[in-house]
């Protein structure tokens, strides 16, 4: 399926190769994916179409897997699918329901989906965000399973295993597909053709097998995710939990030294694929006069000149633990109040799954902690908290990176989180702090942040307390660090990595074959 390649070349550049970049991975993409037709799954689409009036807006979500997958597109081209979500989708579509972005200078193919309005409800906000995304995440909110959002679940994984073939076909295919919202997807596509080269990354934690056993429909689960030919994880940790899970549920044979499953003659291999941001595309944004002036206009708007500025930038997601760190914060005015009046906390928090129940409490509780607080340390026209719940632009983002003294990324449990990186991405000039859970999966490379456990309030507060006093020296010399850290492991690396296994088990299918 694959072109020949030299495996030791490639090993060289994979791991001699100090730091990642566009070219970098250019090149192991046309060692590797050689002729081969790359296609991309996901739910969430890189582009959306809006109508504005009369007109039709074309605007980039902000969204993590968006950041990480775009730059990677745009170098290995081929066609990204995914859900057509805008209102004005199908107007910017040709008859195949394909359009050629970015819109200015187009280096790939998105091809959209479509959705009913039922099965959008009970696939994505059902079964994808109330019972898996729960079950994954070790936040104590209960997963629902209902057997109309299960059947919702697979029609759809059907509907894009439809879409995924008909872009597949006549081409030398490899498709990466993305997240939890395709379960079902890679053995759907491997039983319609066992050619495809099929890699999946989860982006987020995969539960120890005793939680993964209240699903009931876990051992399809797991024969779907059995069709990969590799499965990625950010961490290792994850890999085991999934290991486990099989072991412990499906036939199957598990090899835990080399990190392998063989179900039905088909060898699937886990792997651990830490995903990042591009570093340098983040610190040239930083630095732009554009992004200057929105810092300039921000601080003025929010009241920050000559204030100690705290940011939290999240989606309003009950995993990130925004009460929380409120709550912190909370204690920090109550335990220093000479930092009344001289700190602000702005908290940007983007609406997320509006539908479901439990987001709405979130944002309900939310609301609620920031008048409170407000209202208990105001003095005249100060007040300690800005908070804001209307979505920014990744432009937006950046200028709100520069402006934080202390960025606090406290998820309660993160496979990843890219704000993390982001901010140190967007922190060119040197300085800033990070306070980072422990319970991300970013804490395991980023360890000049301030570690600190988000359930544990008291500690949490102490935590922010320290960064706002740290000296600079000390600031600087953490930062550089971190973005040392970011730099080698950036996004063009993560790509390549995924590539590189999966040009070894190409090299090794060939061999198959040959025997």
């Amino acid at each position: 399926m694959i072109q020949d390649y030299e495996s030791e070349d490639l090993e060289q550049v994979s791991e001699a190769q100090p730091y990642w970049t566009r070219d970098t991975l250019r090149e192991v993409v046309e060692r590797v994916l050689a002729r081969s037709h790359f296609i991309v799954v996901s739910n969430r689409e890189p582009y959306i179409h809006r109508f504005d009036g009369e007109e039709i807006l074309c605007e980039r979500p902000v969204s993590g897997l968006v950041t990480a997958l775009e730059p990677v597109m745009r170098v290995c081209g081929g066609t990204w699918v995914a859900h057509g979500s805008g209102n004005a989708d199908r107007e910017s579509v040709d008859a195949n329901d394909r359009l050629a972005v970015p819109p200015r200078k187009p280096e790939y193919t998105l091809r959209r989906v479509w959705l009913t309005k039922e099965d959008e409800d009970d696939y994505y906000y059902g079964m994808s965000n109330q019972a898996i995304w729960p079950l994954c995440h070790i936040v104590y909110q209960r997963p629902l399973f209902d057997i109309h959002d299960w059947e919702a679940y697979g029609r759809v994984n059907r509907q894009f295993a439809t879409a995924v073939l008909d872009e597949a076909r006549g081409h030398q295919a490899i498709v990466l597909i993305q997240d939890y919202h395709f379960a079902l997807l890679p053995r759907l596509l491997r039983n319609a053709d066992p050619n495809l080269l099929i890699a999946q990354f989860w982006h987020f934690p995969w539960p120890n097998r005793e939680a993964f056993r209240i699903c009931p429909w876990g051992p399809e689960l797991l024969d779907g995710l059995l069709g990969n030919d590799l499965l990625g994880f950010h961490i290792r940790y994850h890999g085991q939990n999934f290991l486990e899970s099989v072991a412990d549920t499906i036939e199957a044979r598990v090899d835990r030294d080399r990190f392998s499953i063989v179900r039905g003659g088909q060898t699937t291999r886990v792997r651990p694929f830490p995903i990042s941001v591009d570093l340098d595309a983040l610190s040239e944004q930083a630095v732009a006069p554009e992004t200057q002036a929105r810092v300039a206009r921000l601080r003025q708007q929010l009241g920050l000149t000559g204030q100690r500025v705290l940011l939290g930038i999240d989606r309003l997601d009950y995993t990130k633990g925004i009460p929380e760190r409120l709550r912190a914060f909370d204690r920090l005015l109550g335990s220093h109040p000479e930092l009344l009046g001289k700190v602000r906390f702005v908290q940007i928090g983007a609406p997320s799954r509006t539908r479901i129940a439990s987001y709405k409490n979130l944002a309900r509780e939310i609301e609620e902690l920031v008048v409170e607080i407000n209202w208990r340390y105001a003095q005249g026209p100060w007040t300690p908290i800005v908070y804001s719940d209307v979505p920014v632009g990744p432009d937006d983002v950046t200028a709100y990176y520069q402006l934080a003294d202390v960025c606090i990324a406290s998820s309660l449990h993160d496979g990843m989180n890219l704000v993390a990186k982001e901010y140190v991405g967007a922190r060119p000039d040197g300085d800033g702090v990070l306070v980072l859970s422990r319970f991300t999966g970013a804490a395991r490379e980023l360890e000049q942040s301030l570690a600190v456990n988000p359930f544990a309030v008291d500690e949490m507060a102490c935590v922010l307390h320290q960064a706002l006093s740290m000296e600079e020296p000390e600031r600087r010399a953490r930062m550089a660090a971190l973005r040392g850290t970011v730099a080698r492991n950036n996004i063009y690396r993560w790509a390549g990595k995924i590539v590189d296994e999966l040009g070894r088990i190409a090299m090794l299918r060939r061999l198959e074959v040959a025997e």
